[in-house]
């Protein structure tokens, strides 16, 4: 018990400051009212009236007739996606107001499993942002389709959920919900009890398979991709969390729907997901997305409790954060403006300690000195030359028809296209001209020396190869191009540099960004990376490609539970049969 804390908020003693002169916004009632907010420690000792919490040590912050929110809470987001280390990560969201995550670490338990993952968690430690564990429900992701580096599995699950940042599980897949896959089913039975929660990985579940992964706990999703779909979620006391992701700007619409029906919104949330470290250093993060939903109707009160107290309680945690109430951490935001025009942040507290003013970090983290289990991550178990991506023609075929997956041009989901490509002795070539180019994954774990392959459309690359080692949820390596010579290169080149992204043509490598830390953060601050992601998608687009973040929505194509198409090391994915298939159909006529 606090007694310091107990004594400031009975007015029999001083806090540590006061923030005073402002408006409250109190999302337990959805009010504004003037007033302002007293910290003892790490803590909120009083709201409103807080006159009486002022004494001579007191700091008092004058907060000029500017809105005082709770720090914002992002209760579903990569930092991974990012490609920036947790260090560099926490201090770019700090100061854009954002002061907790619930995040899985997912994908570094993919490369480095759990011991990976505690030892991103321990970087975070001297940080002030405040990190939930939300554990992996499952690695690999989609079992019998790829091959990862680290495994979850309901054994590791049960002993992870008994640390103390741990709050449930997350990313459960509702195909695999339908399908009965026990050792899933095993660990959302491991969250059946007060303070956990199993967060769905729900993409195109309606009716009878929505009801299905709800009856069987799962308490939250993100995956939802219209307005319909959110409310459908909010009907069965499922957190909906809308989402505006760098891969994936689905908010506004999601918002506009959700005014236009009238549903209450206390079961709803506003989540990030995979954020694009460009998009975080020149757009913001939980700040932006305020902004966005303001832009498309939801009232001021509505999109601030979207991202504190809903956000909280998504995750049963609305005891300890995303309000303002004494006894709360004293997470704070200073606001100036209700209006997607005026709204900004202009200060931030996070547990009590002032973290950033008008834009800028007061903190800075020192790099990390990482642990081995979260470096040199990529081997080879054969070695990778042009030929190791060649696909054989059906003999004597000059021509075929082979399934091309096209990504969509504002989310990574792919669907299928069939063409008829060339075939020059006995391989089937890719053709720019109908914007068909190939694509492999190739295990970087040392561990079978798989190469899937296929056919890739929708990017229209001209010319080279462009890889990656952040390829969801596996994070093998990558690699598509417009020759086979370059994509050899690429992918050498990567495996020397122990991970990272790299455009070649011509045989020489263009532009390298590396990521030593699992094959998928860099140390660099968040403006810096972004510099080096702006050089890398500038050489691609005067190369032809349509797709702004390219690497981004690359590593999505890997995922082999995003429909429709996927690649991974096994090969080419039918998602909705979960099945391997051919890309070569047969001989065209």
């Amino acid at each position: 018990m606090n007694m310091k804390l107990l004594a400031v908020a009975g007015g029999k003693g001083p806090a540590d400051v006061v923030i005073e002169n402002g408006k409250i916004v109190n999302v337990y009632t959805g009010e504004i009212y003037d007033g302002g907010v007293a910290i003892v420690d790490d803590r909120i000792a009083a709201v409103g009236d807080v006159e009486y919490c002022k004494g001579a040590s007191t700091q008092v912050v004058d907060a000029g007739g500017m809105f005082i929110t709770p720090g914002f809470i992002d209760a579903h987001v990569h930092p991974e996606s990012s490609d920036l280390s947790i260090r560099s990560f926490a201090e770019a969201v700090l100061k854009h107001g954002t002061t907790t995550i619930m995040t899985d670490l997912h994908e570094i338990g993919v490369v480095s499993g759990l011991e990976g993952i505690e030892a991103i968690i321990e970087e975070n430690e001297i940080t002030d942002l405040n990190m939930f564990f939300v554990v992996p429900s499952h690695v690999p992701f989609s079992p019998l389709l790829e091959t990862s580096g680290g495994v979850f599995n309901a054994e590791i699950i049960k002993k992870a959920l008994e640390r103390e940042d741990a709050v449930g599980i997350s990313e459960v897949v509702g195909h695999y919900i339908l399908a009965g896959f026990p050792d899933l089913l095993d660990s959302i039975d491991a969250v059946k009890k007060p303070g956990l929660v199993a967060a769905g990985h729900l993409p195109d579940m309606k009716g009878p398979a929505l009801n299905a992964c709800l009856a069987a706990g799962v308490n939250n999703d993100h995956e939802a991709l219209d307005g319909p779909e959110i409310v459908e979620r909010l009907r069965g006391g499922c957190y909906a969390m809308l989402r505006e992701s760098s891969a994936a700007r689905t908010l506004a619409d999601q918002v506009k729907y959700v005014v236009e029906s009238g549903v209450d919104t206390t079961f709803a949330s506003i989540v990030s997901d995979d954020l694009h470290c460009i998009d975080l250093a020149h757009t913001g993060h939980m700040d932006h997305h305020i902004k966005v939903a303001l832009e498309a109707g939801l009232p001021f009160i509505k999109a601030i409790q979207m991202v504190t107290v809903n956000a909280a309680r998504s995750f049963h945690m609305g005891r300890t954060i995303g309000g303002l109430a004494p006894g709360k951490r004293a997470d704070i935001n200073l606001v100036a403006g209700d209006t997607a025009e005026t709204f900004e942040v202009k200060a931030t507290w996070s547990a009590g300690k002032k973290v950033a003013e008008n834009g800028e970090s007061l903190v800075h983290y020192p790099v990390a000195e990482h642990k081995p289990c979260v470096l040199n991550t990529c081997t080879l178990l054969n070695p990778i030359t042009p030929d190791s991506f060649k696909m054989a023609a059906p003999e004597g075929a000059k021509k075929v028809k082979v399934k091309c997956m096209d990504t969509l041009p504002w989310i990574p989901i792919t669907q299928p296209r069939e063409v008829e490509l060339d075939v020059v002795d006995g391989y089937v070539q890719c053709d720019v001209s109908q914007d068909v180019l190939y694509i492999a994954q190739v295990e970087r774990y040392g561990k079978n020396g798989n190469i899937g392959k296929a056919f890739m459309g929708g990017f229209h690359l001209q010319s080279g190869a462009i890889a990656s080692t952040v390829g969801h949820d596996n994070h093998n390596i990558i690699v598509m191009g417009t020759n086979f010579e370059d994509m050899a290169v690429a992918v050498n080149h990567l495996v020397d540099i122990q991970g990272g992204q790299c455009f070649v043509e011509n045989g020489e490598v263009v532009k390298d960004i590396p990521y030593p830390v699992c094959g998928l953060l860099s140390d660099l601050s968040c403006e810096e990376l972004a510099a080096e992601k702006e050089e890398l998608n500038a050489a691609l687009a005067e190369r032809g490609c349509i797709i702004p973040i390219t690497c981004m929505f690359l590593s999505f194509i890997c995922l082999a539970a995003l429909p429709t198409l996927a690649i991974t090391d096994h090969g080419f994915i039918n998602v909705l049969t979960m099945q391997i298939e051919d890309p070569i159909l047969g001989v065209a006529e």
